[in-house]
């Protein structure tokens, strides 16, 4: 697993924890008080001379915490912008119990306005801005900065220097020490000359509460500017043996977000499923069930599509088997969502090419040549093996899903008994197709599993054990919503 972690990854983590139970309020303090930690064991005597330079975000507050742990030190907090920009609860909450605390607090409005540090600094804290930055650094945060860079202080930053943005290091501070909380963040390994001496602090978030899913892995809201077929097309191919499966898949993926959505289906169910709904494209093959015959025109289709998913109600003739796994090897660079019967069509390793997602339950995945264990532990760990092994995304259905790209690993709790009923897992294959459209396989698979599972809880309070897929479909919108 690579030990180093990305920003968008920190904030799904973050937003994961809060689903928990987990604060980001105790986080929030753990981290400022590791920084505290850190400058009372290099620095003992309280004449030391501190200056905490903080911006709105959560890393001032983190800033703000460690101010606290240090006011004997009698620091100095200077906020970059304006107490009633901090832009979150607990950075706030951190700012005001300064405030009652009565600590020198300085709002730094302008530019101008900031002090010099030198020579009235021996340590500065970096707490403006953390991961994520974008773009260029704007002020006064860039004449901090420049202030900081200028002085002789001792630098120590907050997770990582503000200014940090991998692969861009024009404005940046140069610090003696980085304090990154949780994990190393990528791209801070090999650049002592800007991060000093790098320490990794632990803040209090387990390993299990970084594997389970949650509010941070649900897909970003769309761009209000977009267009028809911005936000994902999908083509599902499906139906021959059974009617109703490739139905559910592309209604769906519709109520996720996709914005175009064909089925392609045997001629002779394609009227069946179109008339399931006024909103499904249905493209009809030829003959009863998918065939050889029927390739080139599913290629063609799946040019025209970001996603393809494939496999429900297909059936299991051999002809259908040939055609799937013919389709699937001829598109080695698109992106497929492999389901039910077309998961028995499949010849393992995957070929080099986009990895697909594929969603076995215990059984199919055993088929496939994978184990099964009853312990969770060891069933992340083979299941991450096996998607290492044979290039694909795993979404292991079950009481507890695991998902897996063979680098990384989360679990899915969502979901109930209820949800045994035919179709949720066709219901899967939809939403996760169309996420899919717009974002990573394993971030596909992982909000797939979620939203599914909630929305099968959401019916499940008005359903009880008579819950339909169909009734999952409609509380799928309820399931997104943050």
């Amino acid at each position: 697993m690579n030990t180093e972690i990305t920003a968008s990854e920190m904030r799904r983590i973050d937003a994961n924890c809060g689903d928990l139970g987990l604060l980001p309020l105790q986080l929030m303090e753990n981290a400022g008080a590791s920084v505290a930690r850190a400058i009372r064991a290099r620095f003992p005597g309280t004449q030391t001379r501190i200056v905490v330079l903080a911006g709105t975000g959560n890393n001032g507050g983190d800033g703000f915490v460690a101010a606290r742990h240090l006011l004997d030190y009698n620091p100095l907090i200077l906020l970059l912008g304006r107490a009633r920009d901090i832009a979150t609860d607990e950075s706030r909450r951190n700012w005001e119990i300064l405030r009652n605390l009565s600590a020198d607090l300085r709002e730094i409005k302008d530019s101008s306005e900031l002090p010099e540090l030198e020579p009235a600094a021996d340590i500065v804290i970096d707490a403006m801005l953390g991961t994520g930055v974008r773009g260029s650094v704007r002020e006064p945060v860039a004449s901090a900065i420049d202030l900081i860079n200028a002085s002789s202080a001792f630098v120590l930053s907050i997770d990582v220097p503000s200014g940090f943005n991998p692969g861009n290091f024009e404005k940046v501070v140069r610090a003696d020490l980085t304090i990154t909380n949780h994990r190393m963040k990528e791209g801070l390994s090999g650049r002592p000359e800007i991060t000093g001496e790098i320490e990794v602090a632990d803040i209090g978030i387990p390993t299990r509460a970084t594997l389970i899913v949650g509010a941070g892995d649900l897909p970003p809201t769309r761009n209000a500017r977009s267009h028809k077929g911005d936000n994902g097309r999908v083509l599902v191919i499906g139906g021959g043996a059974f009617t109703g499966a490739p139905a559910l898949s592309a209604l769906a993926a519709l109520r996720a977000g996709a914005d175009w959505v064909t089925v392609a289906a045997p001629k002779s169910v394609a009227g069946t499923i179109a008339g399931f709904s006024p909103d499904l494209i249905v493209h009809s093959l030829s003959g009863k069930y998918l065939a050889g015959d029927d390739a080139d025109i599913v290629n063609a289709l799946i040019r025209k599509h970001n996603v393809t998913v494939i496999g429900m109600g297909i059936g299991r003739e051999s002809e259908t088997a040939e055609a799937v796994s013919e389709i699937i090897r001829s598109n080695p660079d698109a992106r497929f969502v492999i389901d039910a019967d077309a998961l028995h069509a499949l010849a393992m390793p995957m070929q080099p090419g986009t990895p697909p997602i594929i969603t076995p339950h215990a059984g199919e995945f055993r088929m496939l040549g994978g184990d099964v264990s009853a312990d969770l532990d060891e069933r992340c760990e083979l299941v991450m093996d096996f998607s290492k092994r044979n290039r694909v995304v795993t979404l292991l259905k079950g009481d507890i899903d695991v998902i897996s790209d063979g680098r990384a690993v989360r679990i899915n709790r969502t979901g109930n008994s209820g949800m045994t009923v035919g179709g949720t897992g066709d219901v899967l294959a939809g939403v996760a197709g169309a996420i899919f459209a717009n974002t990573g396989a394993l971030a596909a698979a992982s909000a797939g599993a979620l939203i599914v599972g909630t929305a099968g809880d959401l019916a499940f309070l008005k359903y009880g054990y008579g819950l339909l897929a169909t009734d999952v479909i409609e509380c799928i919108p309820d399931a997104m919503r943050r």
